[in-house]
């Protein structure tokens, strides 16, 4: 009996864009990190989250995981031409500078970093405080 046919491949090949300069948007919870790379607009080039990179559960958070990810993140965008960046910073998560660190180390120039935390005018009641 011959072997079945194979079938080409079902994923889309992603266009490459030349986009010199653009913006990396690093989200950090204290579960995840998430490197979104956009155009000025704000429409996505390339993204990778701690999850995505490989890591599971409690790793996730950690700054290596910060770290790993946003160097994934920064190589996918420099495959689409992306060199600069204004960096744009989001939440309360221990891998903040290690992430905008890796950005610069794979080779992206970061001209600007800015805190976008969202900042509550005693809206949502909070998680309870833990108790160890």
């Amino acid at each position: 009996m011959s072997p079945a046919p194979k079938r080409p491949q079902r994923g889309r090949r992603r266009p490459k864009k030349n986009i010199p300069i653009g913006q990396a948007h690093i989200k950090t919870s204290f579960n995840n990190t998430i490197v979104s790379l956009t155009d000025r607009e704000g429409n996505v080039i390339a993204w990778e989250s701690a999850g995505g990179a490989g890591f599971k559960g409690s790793r996730k958070s950690t700054p290596f995981a910060a770290q790993v990810t946003a160097d994934a993140a920064a190589r996918k965008g420099i495959e689409q031409g992306l060199q600069k960046v204004e960096v744009f910073v989001k939440g309360p998560g221990s891998g903040r500078e290690t992430a905008i660190r890796s950005l610069q180390a794979a080779g992206l120039e970061v001209t600007g970093v800015r805190d976008v935390t969202p900042q509550a005018h005693n809206g949502c009641r909070p998680r309870k405080r833990r108790r160890v």
